[in-house]
């Protein structure tokens, strides 16, 4: 099942398909050998039409682009992440019931630009030798 409001998203062009990303967007890691995943992709899909004037969706294979997945956290599939203006706002592992991935998906679009402005980015340019 296809539609023109999921992409797929990689190690190659994380950063501008989803750090800077004007919209919110939400992130759906998975693996091809993932029963779960394939059991929540047609809610995913569907709820990325329901909501495409407001978020970005991606799916971004997690055993194809490890950089990402490690730099997330990812531990396990299916895990989706919701990011505003580049920072991530919240992460749900092992979501199997499309009402919950709903609820999510609504609450991160009523605050997730509030949350957003209220985070205070770290600095990684500091180094442990001087």
């Amino acid at each position: 099942m296809q539609n023109n409001y999921v992409g797929e998203v990689g190690d190659g062009n994380w950063e501008i398909m989803v750090e800077k990303q004007p919209k919110p967007v939400l992130v759906m890691f998975y693996l091809n050998t993932c029963s779960h995943c394939k059991a929540i992709d047609p809610y995913f899909r569907e709820f990325a039409e329901t909501y495409k004037d407001s978020c970005k969706f991606f799916r971004l294979n997690a055993e194809l682009n490890p950089w990402v997945a490690e730099r997330y956290g990812v531990e396990g599939t299916p895990t989706f992440i919701f990011t505003c203006a580049g920072k991530m706002i919240r992460g749900m592992a092992g979501v199997s019931h499309p009402s919950e991935l709903k609820k999510n998906i609504e609450d991160f679009l009523k605050d997730g630009s509030v949350c957003a402005a209220n985070i205070t980015s770290l600095k990684y340019d500091m180094s442990l030798y001087g």
